[in-house]
């Protein structure tokens, strides 16, 4: 039995989604800089564009993502109000948040944590908190 579809719908719905995928593939990812072993504070200018300011030479993403969270505890004694803070190490993102520290390797892909809060405010690594055994 024919298909009740006309042949054009089909063919329009086809190069529809043929230019959608055209016009994904053209956008343009932002990524952070590669340079190894910089860790960088990231801004925003007015138009939207990023700036990355170095701020310290570290050894890895722990130690970067530790420096960007004393530099948001310092503005906000300084009377500041930015909670969260961009950062970068390596071609990651680095999202500094009240709830922990998270990475990626886009703007707007996915986050992964790096650091969590534990109950007391401190930073630790995923998983070096011990557990209660769960029954």
């Amino acid at each position: 039995m024919l298909s009740t579809v006309p042949f054009r719908a089909v063919l329009a719905v086809v190069a529809a989604a043929a230019s959608v995928l055209a016009l994904d593939a053209c956008s343009k990812r932002i990524e952070p800089p590669g340079d190894k072993g910089v860790c960088y504070n990231v801004t925003f200018k007015p138009n939207g564009e990023l700036v990355y300011h170095k701020l310290v030479n570290t050894p890895n993403l722990e130690t970067c993502a530790a420096n960007l969270e004393a530099m948001r505890i310092k503005f906000l004694r300084m009377g500041g109000s930015a909670d969260e803070i961009l950062g970068a190490y390596q071609a990651n993102f680095i999202f500094v948040q009240k709830t922990g520290i998270f990475s990626g390797t886009t703007l707007d892909g996915p986050r992964y944590p790096a650091l969590v809060r534990t109950g007391d405010g401190r930073l630790a690594i995923p998983g070096a908190m011990p557990q209660p055994p769960q029954q």
